[in-house]
């Protein structure tokens, strides 16, 4: 993003305890049903960090509100778009 507002973290770069805690909260915010996996919300958590490690969602920082989430490419991308377009509007 032409701002420089947003910063993709690897998740290596992440305490063990602090990823997980970013995955559960992905697993929440998602809605994934923790009954159908058998192991509840860690199987969930377990597939994310597939997931994670494939490359197909990322961590993403704010720089200017402090906050880290995991986020999709699909969100990513959409969310780059959203943000382009308030930066041309002037709203950041």
């Amino acid at each position: 993003m032409s701002s420089g507002r947003f910063v993709e973290v690897p998740s290596r770069m992440l305490p063990a305890d602090t990823l997980n805690r970013l995955l559960a909260e992905f697993v929440t915010r998602q809605g994934y049903d923790t009954t159908d996996t058998g192991e509840g919300e860690r199987g969930w958590i377990g597939e994310v960090s597939a997931q994670l490690e494939r490359g197909e969602l990322l961590i993403v920082h704010d720089l200017q509100t402090e906050l880290t989430e995991v986020m999709t490419l699909e969100q990513w991308r959409a969310f780059g778009r959203q943000v382009a377009d308030d930066e041309e509007e002037g709203d950041w």
